[in-house]
């Protein structure tokens, strides 16, 4: 058991701020699978949106940035049935996110994305992506370690950022 996985768990139970939940799970991600762009994203009530709660880069990727992925081939795969994916080139970047530009000016063109579920329900996604074939098998498997902590943290988060917007 490594110290990062282990500060996880102790975040995921005890704290109320998903922002210190998200960045034990960040530090673990540095040290089981590295990356250079970590964020988390809530599946928005109806599930054609994911919106932004975590971000490793928030110039580039900022809090409560929306995106459109329900009714794509990825959001069927990932957000439908719950499904991980990885990609470890700029096709399969291309293929999957509409942003891929972006993605590519950050130097990443792998990406693992891990459904957080809680209860068989996807409530979010867990997304880490690095230099172009960075990822393997076994990197998916630890990724879904870090993932199962989130669901309390991105439904805590799904709800301050709702009130937010309500005010």
């Amino acid at each position: 058991m490594t110290p990062e996985l282990v500060a996880l768990a102790r975040a995921a139970a005890g704290s109320v701020d998903p922002v210190a939940v998200f960045r034990a799970a960040e530090a673990a991600s540095t040290a089981l699978i590295r990356h250079r762009l970590f964020t988390v994203l809530f599946v928005v009530p109806g599930g054609a949106e994911v919106e932004r709660v975590y971000s490793s880069n928030p110039a580039a990727y900022p809090l409560t940035g929306r995106k459109r992925m329900g009714p794509t081939p990825w959001g069927e795969h990932v957000l439908t049935q719950g499904r991980c994916w990885m990609g470890n080139t700029a096709e399969e970047i291309r293929w999957a996110f509409p942003d891929h530009e972006l993605i590519a000016s950050l130097g990443c063109a792998a990406c693992i994305n891990v459904s957080v579920r809680e209860g068989g329900e996807v409530v979010g996604t867990l997304n880490i992506l690095d230099a172009a074939g960075a990822y393997a098998e076994p990197d998916i498997a630890v990724a879904e370690v870090i993932g199962g902590f989130l669901p309390g943290a991105l439904r805590r988060a799904a709800h301050l950022a709702a009130a937010a917007r309500a005010d």
